[in-house]
């Protein structure tokens, strides 16, 4: 067996591209999650919610949306600028029926230097709720919220500007399920 070095000057360069190249799709994941990893937990499950909307059907979706309700006219704005919106929940008859590490792979892409956790609830009964902002500067690029329950686990994945205000008026629409997240209550000074 040949060493590395005494290797063709070309089977070096192309060894050397695929570990930048590698390197580059690794720090280039930017806000999505890549969910493929917990397919398998879809045979095990009693429920199943996988919703895939990526930018193109977002669009499409905002068409629909009437301009003349308010909270419609709200949703379809905020949902403009959006490149993906991306949940996986798996519901299950018994308790732990998924390995910690379907979870650690999650918690693993949210490591990222770009991620920050800006939320962590954890009951002993009723499981963890962990919300993460990507961020590019001061802009929030994407939103990952993390419930890991007994007999559920949820991920939602937001790809793309979210005004935390706003997302409130998102829950309960196109695949995403009631977060938990309140807006912020306005002082009497600002009615």
């Amino acid at each position: 067996m040949k060493s590395l070095f005494q290797q063709p000057p070309g089977t070096l360069l192309l060894v050397a591209f695929m570990v930048m190249a590698s390197a580059f799709t690794t720090q280039a994941q930017g806000p999505r999650i890549q969910l493929g990893n917990l397919d398998h937990l879809a045979t095990k499950a009693s429920d199943t919610v996988d919703v895939t909307i990526d930018e193109r059907l977002i669009q499409l979706a905002a068409k629909v949306f009437n301009e003349k309700d308010d909270d419609e006219a709200q949703i379809k704005k905020l949902v403009q600028g959006l490149k993906g919106i991306y949940v996986r929940s798996f519901e299950f008859d018994v308790d732990n029926a998924y390995a910690a590490t379907d979870v650690d792979s999650i918690r693993a892409q949210l490591r990222e230097p770009a991620w920050m956790r800006i939320l962590n609830v954890t009951s002993k009964k009723e499981g963890n709720v962990e919300v993460y902002l990507s961020m590019n500067g001061p802009d929030i690029t994407g939103l990952a919220v993390l419930s890991v329950e007994p007999r559920e686990l949820t991920i939602v994945n937001i790809v793309g500007p979210v005004d935390l205000e706003k997302l409130t008026k998102l829950e309960g629409n196109l695949g995403i399920p009631d977060l938990g997240v309140e807006a912020p209550k306005k002082r009497k000074n600002e009615q």
